[in-house]
């Protein structure tokens, strides 16, 4: 069968694979549509240290059942949850496999779903009245519900988000969804239009507007009670400690690629809670699935690109060498 392998920086294509044969609690899935992320950018760029070549990229996945099913018929469309989770250590048995130590997710630490067929076990798989290119998106935007429930938002709380890409998207449509008032912060303002439709009420253009004035007039003085970071840059880092209010919450999505340096005073005079937010929980699934369903999310134009698998090796070097030129890429099956 046919798959996509990224065999080192640079280097990918489609190549042929052995047929799978799932195990007995798998339920064998036909991939349909896989989403492209930064990670698997990473992985092409040759950025990515969890990653060893040479690797099959996909873990934002829709797909249809085959066989083995159980109590799912033949056809019916499902996503995955892409995560392992060890069920021994410390986050496993806090309920918190999402951060499990020994996680290996699909396209990362392992091959994921950039192939024709996956088996999967039956309890990580999600169904809903969604179509494939909804399906292919539940996964990366639970990265940003996770973080705004690690955030605790809420509808009395302003809530502000650095980064309208595919995660950030996520983090502002959470945001929206739970009432709060959102912020949307970036440099494009095409990004922002479609962070405005995914429900942010403010948008602030960096390259333009000063973002200590803005969020103060809009926050009358105070700062938000959450920033979400969904960029991993040192600079956004400590914006989010510098402008979130006294006894406020910041939570970290993105990596910064270097050491980032900071007045610590403000950690302790604000009394933060500053979090770090990993991957995403099964409920995190079911909540992206509803604003889904009640069609709260901008699907259209969150989507810069959809492609067949032969065109994916193209569009990975594209978005490497112009990254402002996409949001989600989406691969064809």
């Amino acid at each position: 069968m046919k798959a996509f392998q990224i065999g080192g920086p640079g280097q990918a294509g489609v190549i042929d694979v052995p047929e799978i044969a799932p195990s007995a609690n798998e339920v064998l899935l036909r991939v349909k549509m896989v989403g492209l992320c930064g990670t698997d950018l990473n992985t092409f760029r040759g950025r990515n240290a969890m990653v060893e070549f040479p690797r099959i990229p996909g873990h934002e996945v829709a797909a249809e059942v085959v066989e083995g099913g159980g109590d799912l018929e033949r056809g019916t469309l499902v996503t995955v949850l892409p995560y392992t989770s060890c069920g021994r250590c410390a986050s496993c048995m806090r309920g918190r496999g999402n951060a499990c130590q020994h996680n290996r997710t699909m396209g990362v630490q392992r091959d994921g779903a950039m192939t024709e067929y996956i088996g999967m076990p039956r309890e990580k798989l999600f169904t809903a009245d969604l179509s494939p290119t909804e399906f292919a998106l539940v996964e990366p935007l639970t990265v940003g519900f996770h973080a705004a429930a690690r955030g605790r938002v809420a509808g009395h709380d302003v809530a502000a988000v650095f980064g309208c890409g595919g995660v950030g998207l996520g983090a502002i449509a959470s945001c929206a969804f739970r009432g709060a008032t959102t912020i949307a912060i970036d440099m494009d303002d095409a990004k922002l239009e479609i962070a405005k439709k995914a429900g942010a009420q403010y948008l602030i253009n960096t390259a333009r507007e000063n973002l200590h004035q803005r969020l103060s007039e809009i926050t009358g003085g105070h700062g938000p009670d959450v920033i979400v970071e969904a960029i991993g840059l040192p600079q956004t880092f400590r914006a989010a400690v510098e402008e979130v209010a006294f006894t406020g919450r910041v939570v970290y999505i993105g990596y910064a690629k270097e050491p980032v340096s900071y007045d610590t005073r403000l950690f302790v005079q604000k009394e933060l809670d500053i979090m770090g937010s990993r991957n995403a929980l099964p409920e995190d699934f079911l909540e992206v699935i509803r604003v889904l369903e009640a069609r709260r999310f901008p699907v259209k134009d969150a989507i810069s690109a959809v492609a067949p698998l032969e065109d994916a090796g193209r569009l990975l070097a594209e978005w490497s060498a112009a990254p402002g030129r996409f949001t989600k890429i989406m691969i064809q099956m």
